[in-house]
């Protein structure tokens, strides 16, 4: 499965988001990123066909000289994004990213992966848990007249206010949370009253498909944004389970490759711009993008990942659109000078190498302007395995943990329940849970505050959020041995940022 944000986020402190969008560059402000298609070419294919992204001036003759110079390189033009200047191509040439940097024009290009493409990466932590009929029953026999029929496991709801808030403020129709993830399964009972499919398509491979159901799980085994959708929007309706803004709309995107469940750069450019062209208010993105855990900027490959992402997150943020992002669950200090990242990349032979995440960034939960959330579990501390770092986390959420905070549920599970395909229900946890917990009470906010720009919402994130501050000690085995070291003080720390999400705050 892909890198789902069971996997790792991070987010930057204030001097490296300064220095990052230095080194990203200027961002066009354009009214529309609408891609233009061309026609393949034909080309002798003399090494591994891959895929590239092309960043270049906006400007169309710009545009035109290079689409020219990537079909001489021996490439094909998949998509242009020409309002923020990136292409997307194939090319089975060994030369051609090097080639093309010498472009005059081109600002950064490089290959997306490091195999090659084949006939047409996620954050939850360990397998899911369904919850089966006999558990049910369990659950539904605790159930209260005004909750949900499994709501008595929803142990999360209740840890940030989110059962109070949906009878004060359950969310606005007109405000809609785009799931950039597997896909979604509009079909569940739970999500079929909240589901947008007119902000829904298949992104895989930089080219949105809108066609009906598009937007769907590969299989069953493709749960995970289904799992998300649900935490962010189950409808209160009598049936199954309650997500924290359940009267709010949710999209599916999907971005996950169906050979090895990976999330490629050009799916994911494709994702923010087609959110943005649709009218999204939030994105949740429990994800890091493929094949690189952190995208280190001396390397030609993955700076032009992290400049094609970063064109296309501004573009969205820039037409009204607020993105979430899982932190990660490699539980790294992200503000520590040095990281060992032994999983990159994911898609071929990985090579243990030490990065600085102030130079190497795990894209996109630390790009500029994007909401880093790490995990929580019953006794809103750190989950054992959520990434953190002072500076770099924004917020937390509910994320799980079911190995040192167990709930007084029924099911005693510490994990969280959401929808599943198949009109099932499960348990999963990670920071990839946390990140729509989040998007959640972001969305009761910008129903409460139609006219808040994404700044502005991120500002009311951190307001309503409670600080438990850092623990006396982080010693979750009892071996003797800090497991993680927070840092900062009840106003802001590396394992909660400014707070845990309150919904019953940002409904009031």
């Amino acid at each position: 499965m892909a890198h789902l944000r069971s996997r790792r986020r991070l987010a930057l402190a204030v001097p490296v988001v300064l220095s990052l969008t230095a080194t990203l560059g200027f961002l066009p402000g354009a009214a529309s990123a609408a891609p233009q298609q061309s026609a393949p070419a034909v080309t002798a294919a003399d090494g591994p066909n891959l895929a590239y992204v092309v960043n270049t001036k906006t400007d169309h003759r710009t545009i035109g000289s290079v689409k020219k110079a990537i079909v001489a390189a021996g490439g094909t033009v998949v998509v242009t994004y020409d309002r923020i200047g990136v292409i997307v191509a194939h090319s089975a040439n060994p030369g051609f990213g090097q080639q093309l940097r010498a472009v005059r024009g081109v600002q950064s290009a490089g290959a997306t992966r490091t195999t090659p493409l084949t006939a047409a990466g996620t954050t939850d932590e360990g397998a899911a848990d369904y919850l089966s009929a006999a558990e049910a029953a369990k659950v539904k026999a605790a159930a209260t007249p005004e909750s949900e029929p499994l709501e008595a496991d929803q142990w999360d709801l209740r840890a940030i206010g989110a059962d109070k808030a949906a009878k004060i403020n359950p969310g606005s129709r007109k405000v809609t949370v785009a799931v950039i993830d597997t896909g979604v399964d509009d079909t569940h009972p739970d999500l079929a009253p909240n589901f947008s499919a007119k902000q829904s398509a298949n992104c895989v491979g930089g080219v949105a498909d809108t066609s009906a159901g598009a937007w769907r799980p590969y299989t069953a085994e493709d749960y995970h944004g289904t799992h998300v959708a649900g935490e962010i929007a189950a409808a209160r309706n009598g049936i199954g389970v309650a997500g924290v803004a359940p009267g709010v709309k949710v999209s599916g995107i999907k971005v996950s490759d169906p050979d090895n469940g990976l999330f490629y750069p050009e799916s994911v450019v494709c994702a923010f711009v087609f959110a943005a062209d649709h009218g999204v208010e939030i994105t949740n993105n429990s994800y890091y993008v493929d094949p690189w855990l952190y995208n280190c900027m001396d390397d030609p490959d993955q700076k032009a990942i992290v400049d094609a992402v970063n064109r296309a997150q501004q573009y969205a943020t820039k037409k009204g659109t607020l993105h979430l992002a899982s932190a990660g669950n490699s539980n790294h200090d992200l503000a520590s000078d040095a990281i060992v990242d032994e999983s990159s990349p994911d898609d071929s032979t990985p090579v243990t190498r030490t990065i600085d995440p102030h130079e190497c960034f795990d894209v996109p939960t630390q790009l500029p302007g994007v909401v880093t959330v790490s995990a929580t579990g019953v006794q809103n501390l750190k989950s054992y395995y959520s990434t953190y770092g002072k500076g770099v986390i924004d917020i937390a959420a509910p994320g799980g943990d079911r190995l040192y905070q167990i709930p007084d549920t029924p099911s005693k599970n510490g994990r969280i329940l959401s929808t599943m395909p198949n009109n099932q229900y499960g348990f999963l946890q990670g920071t990839s849970m946390a990140s729509p917990h989040a998007a959640g009470v972001a969305a009761l906010l910008k129903s409460e505050h139609p006219w808040a720009s994404p700044a502005q919402l991120q500002a009311l994130l951190k307001a309503q959020a409670d600080n438990p501050g850092c623990p006396d000690s982080y010693d979750q085995d009892g071996n003797g041995t800090q497991d993680a070291v927070c840092e900062g003080g009840k106003r802001v720390n590396g394992f909660y940022g400014f707070g845990i999400v309150n919904a019953l705050k940002a409904v009031k």
